[in-house]
């Protein structure tokens, strides 16, 4: 017997937390199909930088059963940078990654033992078959999307991580939240940019028929960040150390927007 919607998230947020999460959220998936970055998907570019197939834009997937979306977020401090280091043929990529894999698959397993319910573990990216992880961390209350394109947290600010699991279960989700420390702000993650990504006005609202864009005002040049993140991969090398559990090669991918962001520093 299941406890009441509301009862019932709030235990799966509890759980969630003792496995290992910062944060976490429940979004309703018929609310997430809404969102701005699923409505406008098939009017933006294609995509085939790093992280894609490289095979043209993908189709959104859905899980067939699935109603809700548990979000979840792990704190990536500045002072723990290996945690978010790329090590080339490890399970997951990050060790963050790998710690977020694991804070699902325990959910994933409490759920159908404790409570019957199936689920269903997403990829992380949506050229993979993922969802928008931003979207529904902001529709469910983690945080909103800042001037950096990132999502920024109240308390953790933008250096955080994000992995999603479907639910077969209509759970009571939780709301966003009335937060906006971008306004007022010195655009320190932009002027942080070693490419200059948020220079250019590229996406309009009378364009894509919303006002929700990227970079909040459009102004973000996912181009000019794959240029970075392929110079990243470029000055790649070997690290021997407990920080990456062996040798191995590793690319430490530029955060300096993240860093730049005075909010959530502790």
């Amino acid at each position: 017997m299941f406890n009441a919607p509301h009862e019932f998230t709030s235990e799966i947020i509890l759980k969630t937390k003792e496995f290992g999460a910062d944060l976490v959220g429940v979004v309703n998936i018929e609310e997430l199909k809404r969102s701005p970055s699923h409505s406008i998907f098939e009017r933006l570019d294609t995509y085939t930088g790093v992280g894609s197939k490289g095979e043209g834009k993908p189709s959104l997937t859905w899980p067939k059963s699935a109603s809700s979306i548990i979000i979840m977020a792990l704190e990536h401090p500045e002072d723990n940078e290996p945690l978010d280091w790329w090590r080339v043929g490890f399970s997951g990529g990050t060790r963050g990654n790998r710690i977020l894999m694991e804070i699902v698959e325990n959910v994933a397993k409490w759920l159908k033992e404790e409570h019957s319910v199936g689920t269903c573990m997403l990829p992380y990216h949506i050229e993979h078959g993922g969802l928008f992880l931003k979207d529904a961390a902001v529709i469910a209350g983690l945080g909103i999307i800042g001037k950096s394109n990132l999502l920024v947290t109240p308390q953790l600010g933008p250096r955080v991580r994000l992995r999603a699991l479907a639910a077969d279960i209509e759970l009571e989700p939780t709301s966003p939240i009335d937060f906006n420390p971008c306004r007022g702000c010195q655009s320190f993650c932009r002027k942080a940019c070693p490419r200059n990504a948020f220079n250019e006005k590229l996406y309009l609202s009378e364009k894509y028929g919303i006002d929700k864009l990227p970079g909040r005002d459009g102004n973000y040049n996912r181009s000019l960040c794959n240029l970075q993140m392929e110079a990243d991969i470029a000055k790649s090398k070997e690290v021997d150390g407990e920080e990456v559990g062996s040798s191995r090669e590793v690319v430490r991918y530029c955060r300096k927007c993240e860093f730049a962001c005075p909010v959530g520093i502790r």
